[in-house]
Order: C-alpha cells, then structure tokens, then sequence
C-alpha cells in the first residue's frame, strides 16, 4: 500500500545515517512548527514570517477571528459542509450539475472512441472504466458523525490534537475493509474537485458550483466552459498516465499497451515543450514536464466540455447574447475562470514547486482546440496563435 517505495528507502537510510539527538531535535521542531497555530503567540508569528512573509510576500497575518474559522472548518469540515449546504446549494443546482456532468461523460466517451493512438482492445477497457465512473456532486451522501470528538472551548491546541486524532482512528478503522467509493475526501465548502484513482470516483464539491464557475442566472454555454472544463478535466485523469495504472475499481493495474503508453507520451513531450515556452518573469519559465499532467487534463477538458456543450444544444447553435455567438461565450467564459492575482514570491513559488502552472497560463489551453481560432478568427502571426501541426490533441 506504499504509492512511493523510493520514499521510504531514503527515509530509512536517514535514520541510519543520523544520531537520534540530531532526530530528537528535528522531530521536536517539526511538532512545534506543526501546531504553531495553537501555540503561544511567539509561535505564530514566526509561522507566519518564513511561510507567509518570505515564502509567498504576504504582508500581514489574516485577523485571529479568520483563523478560528480556519480552525473549526479542518476539524468539523462535514459539519460545517452541512450548514454551507442547507444555504448555498440548493437542489436544483445539483441537479444542474449532475445533468452537465452526463452530458460531459458522454462527450467524453465519443472522444475516446475517436481517439487515433489508443488500440481497440485498450478503449474497450478505457469504455468499461467510463461506464462506471462514480462522480459526487455537491455533498456525500452520508455525513461524518463527530459526537466522539471532544470540543472544549477553552482549549485551541487540546481541540486541534483530538480533532487529528478523531480523524488518524476513523482512517485506521477502514483497514481490512472494502473500499467505500461514496466517501468524499473534500468538503462541500471546498473551492476545488478531485479525481481519486484508486476508488475510481470524482468529488466536486458545492463551493466549486457557485458563481462565478456556475452560475444559473447566464448562458449556460459559460458554464459549459468554467464548470465543465473542470469535470472534463477531472474526469481526463481517469485515462492519462496516472489513471491507466488503475482498473475500474480501482485496482492497481495497468490496463494500457506499451504501444499507447509510447503515443500518449510523444503527443505529451509536444504539449510540455508549448508550455516550457510560456515565461512570466524574464528569468523563470514554466516547468512543462513538472506541469504536464494538469497540462493534459485541461486540454481534454475543455474539449470534452466544449462537445458536451455542443450537445446539449441538440446540434443548434446556441444563442447569441450581447452580440457574441455560443462559441465566444464559452470560450471567454473560460478565459474568465481563471482570473487571478499573485504576488512575484507567490507566483515564484508556484512556478518552482506547484504540479499546476499559473492561471494565466491555464486560459491559453485554448490555443489547442481549432474551434476557438474560428470563433475569434485568429490569423497567423497573431500572438496566441499556434499552427494546426502545432496543436495539442491527445483526446
């Protein structure tokens, strides 16, 4: 159940190498710096002056009443998540929901029909996978039950250790147990989604489905391209590199032929170097290996989402508004949703040690999908532009 030996070879070797005074002493900050949050605060100042300050150029810690939130969310997040959804997500935008993300799995699954490097034998187990692919929307079905944990109010480090021990004996309690493939590791409340290889299921949480990602009051062309080019995304991790390493159910096993895995890399290679290209400081590109597979997913995402919206129009084409046609709708849209500030430390930090490139960089997927040059009419020469030979598909 180790996801990476090497890891643990290097750890040992460590331990060997090491005197235990040089590990006692190590251990003892990593347990200070660990619970600097709830330690006096001399503790929480010097947190916040190397993590926040130095590392990400953040100018002052967020107000104590923030931080308490912080706090409340990581140890009752179903609890809260609870109350997040009983105000800000009703049932008929998870229904909204649930009827883009079939529409984007069926699109998804012409997409992998077509594909021209994966063999008939390997579709065939990509199809089977597709077939019964969990994808939670919103919120689990069952909620956590925290009437074991102790919550004093007087006591921040006391209920900060129980809450990390109420959560380390309700994992420890699943050993030896099936897999419960309705379990959600994210929280409603949480602005993000995730694909979870080994149960062969997607979270995407309620924060994630509100405005300005999902939004009942536009087009929902643009909600095609902000919301559903995440769950094309999440849903295109179930058959890169990473996902052919796991069946259906989420067994540890590669189901590709060393012939596809070879196809898929070459088109890889061509997508890492586009990105290696893109500079946002004179002395600092983006690491396109270190970000290809992010690279990859938002590629066959937002194709997956721009057919299922495509689709879901019944082969019309979608209404124009504001003088734009459905396709500029949803491709601005998709420009839009990934709106961002970053400070240069934060924005360095992210380029050097983050598996995602910057946002802004995010946006410019569209350079791959030939729909996007003929609703804009992009023309050679012009900045984004990328020759046909040029574009990434790998979906």
């Amino acid at each position: 159940m180790v996801w990476q030996p090497g890891a643990l070879v290097g750890i040992s070797a460590l331990v060997a190498s090491e005197p235990l005074a040089t590990w006692k002493e190590y251990l003892t900050f990593r347990a200070l710096e660990h619970s600097a949050g709830v330690l006096p605060k001399a503790f929480v100042q010097e947190a916040f002056a190397f993590y926040e300050r130095a590392l990400s150029g953040t100018p002052e810690l967020v107000p104590r009443w923030r931080r308490a939130v912080d706090a409340t969310n990581e140890a009752l997040g179903d609890a809260v998540g609870k109350l997040y959804v009983e105000k800000y997500f009703p049932p008929s935008e998870k229904a909204r929901a649930q009827a883009m993300v079939q529409n984007i799995l069926a699109a998804f699954g012409k997409r992998i029909d077509a594909v021209p490097w994966m063999s008939p034998a390997t579709k065939a187990k990509a199809r089977a996978k597709l077939a019964v692919l969990k994808v939670g929307v919103g919120y689990p079905d069952r909620w956590t039950d925290y009437s074991e944990l102790v919550v004093r109010p007087s006591d921040a480090f006391g209920n900060a250790e129980r809450a990390e021990l109420f959560d380390l004996r309700r994992n420890v309690q699943k050993l030896g147990r099936p897999v419960d493939r309705d379990e959600w590791v994210m929280t409603p409340q949480t602005v993000n989604a995730v694909n979870l290889p080994a149960m062969n299921a997607l979270n995407f949480p309620a924060a994630i489905l509100q405005p300005p990602f999902f939004d009942p009051t536009r087009p929902v062309v643009m909600d095609y391209a902000a919301t559903g080019a995440t769950i094309g995304h999440e849903i295109s991790h179930s058959f890169d590199d990473q996902g052919s390493l796991f069946d259906d159910r989420g067994r540890l096993q590669d189901w590709w032929t060393q012939e596809d895995m070879a196809q898929f890399q070459a088109a890889a290679a061509k997508l890492a170097r586009q990105y290696g290209a893109y500079r946002p400081f004179p002395d600092l590109a983006v690491n396109g290996t270190l970000t290809l597979g992010e690279n990859i997913a938002d590629v066959a995402g937002l194709a997956a989402a721009y057919d299922a919206y495509r689709l879901s129009e019944g082969g019309k084409e979608a209404p124009a508004v504001d003088g734009l046609t459905g396709d500029q709708q949803f491709f601005l849209s998709f420009g839009q949703s990934w709106r961002e500030k970053s400070r240069e430390p934060a924005l360095r930090q992210q380029v050097l040690t983050n598996g995602h490139p910057p946002a802004e960089y995010r946006a410019d997927t569209v350079r791959n999908l030939d729909p996007w040059y003929t609703a804009f009419e992009v023309k050679p020469g012009q900045a984004l532009y990328l020759a046909p030979a040029d574009r990434v598909r790998i979906w």
